[in-house]
């Protein structure tokens, strides 16, 4: 594969870069998650280069008790965990997904399936470690039996939906419309507002990434084509901006002050403002622009584009997710050493759920032909010119 993002590559190779690439950047980014850049050079005497190790060090499930996790040493994140339900729920369906599967078949994974959670060091179920935008989804669907399409109301507007959507762009490789629609129906269940649309934005980044030929520039065009509101609006700034770097070190304040106007969490991540994480239709999460930003930045190289989110600081786990998997979809290398140091360090074989998910988007892409071709036939057949009769 080539290095840079000339995207290239077959159906398997754009899904394992893109899952592979995905949970990587998740794990580069957890450790140094919430904090700036400033601090991030303070704490590791220079900027971030590969997997280090927790930030508090050994006093990692006491510095931070609302979150007592083993971020770092190559640990994957919530964005990884749910990355990969959602790859087991296409493997049980075996066909597109909407709101409804995330009731019948995302939740009880989450609830009842457990498995090695690296972050806890234990095994547990993974609603012991998804956090609260996404245990709403066990509230408000197991618990509350609220309408699957209608149950993200009401929950905070973040990147909770967005960062594990890379899935349903793979699914609809090469039609971002599509990806784009069916992580809308999704994420109904999650997010709404500004969190919703970026969730259908990113599957549809993805998707276009998987394009024979595309570029960080056709993946970004594909984004504004159906991109609404405030998040077009912070995807155009940011990359308008990105345009003009071709490093990370100089983009990340230009990037940071580019989407500030669409931020509403505001200067300190870990304390929100008051207006922060609000349905509105002139905000937009950060994650997604920024990550966006960072493949312009990166000519779509994977390592650039995931080391300029990590130390972007802030979500910078979501970040790079996003950020890998989009580099990782065009076909961009994912680091061998990177790539083994967090499957042996998360014990998850990664590759596992890209072979799983390919098969079951060849599948769906057949089931979609017949579906076509059984609409045309119809449809010729309701146009069809009548016969003048005797």
């Amino acid at each position: 594969m080539t290095p840079k993002g000339e995207g290239t590559g077959t159906l398997d190779e754009r899904i394992t870069g893109a899952l592979v690439g995905a949970a990587v950047g998740d794990a580069l980014g957890g450790p140094v998650e919430g904090y700036t850049p400033e601090q991030i050079v303070e704490r590791h005497g220079g900027r971030i280069h590969g997997i280090v190790g927790p930030w508090n060090g050994d006093a990692w499930r006491t510095a931070r008790p609302i979150a007592p996790y083993h971020k770092g040493d190559g640990h994957v994140t919530d964005d990884t965990l749910m990355t990969h339900a959602l790859v087991r729920v296409y493997a049980t369906v075996r066909d597109h997904l909407d709101a409804y599967a995330v009731a019948e078949h995302l939740v009880p994974d989450l609830m009842t399936g457990p498995r090695w959670i690296p972050e806890l060091e234990a095994e547990a179920i993974p609603l012991q470690r998804i956090f609260l935008a996404e245990k709403w989804l066990v509230a408000r669907l197991h618990y509350g039996h609220v309408d699957p399409r209608e149950a993200g109301a009401g929950n905070i507007v973040n990147c909770g939906a967005a960062m594990y959507m890379a899935p349903v762009g793979l699914v609809n490789a090469a039609n971002p419309a599509g990806a784009y629609a069916e992580a809308l129906d999704i994420a109904g269940a999650h997010q709404s507002s500004y969190g919703r649309e970026a969730a259908g934005v990113f599957a549809a980044g993805v998707a276009a990434a998987c394009v024979p030929g595309a570029s960080p520039d056709s993946v970004v065009a594909a984004c504004l084509s159906l991109a609404k509101d405030g998040t077009r609006s912070a995807i155009e700034a940011v990359c308008e901006v990105a345009a003009r770097h071709t490093d990370f070190e100089s983009a990340l304040t230009p990037l940071r002050e580019a989407v500030i106007p669409y931020d509403t969490v505001g200067p300190d991540y870990r304390s929100p403002s008051l207006a922060a994480r609000r349905p509105s239709r002139l905000h937009a999460i950060e994650e997604l622009p920024v990550a966006l930003g960072m493949l312009v930045v990166s000519g779509g190289d994977y390592r650039h584009a995931v080391l300029g989110s990590v130390n972007y600081g802030r979500d910078c786990d979501s970040i790079a997710t996003m950020s890998g998997a989009l580099a990782g979809a065009l076909g961009s290398e994912v680091p061998h050493d990177w790539a083994k140091t967090v499957a042996e360090s998360s014990r998850l074989d990664l590759h596992a759920p890209a072979t799983a998910l390919t098969g079951v988007t060849r599948e769906i892409f057949a089931r979609d032909v017949g579906r076509r071709r059984a609409h045309e036939s119809a449809y010729a057949e309701l146009t069809r010119t009548p016969r003048c009769s005797d």
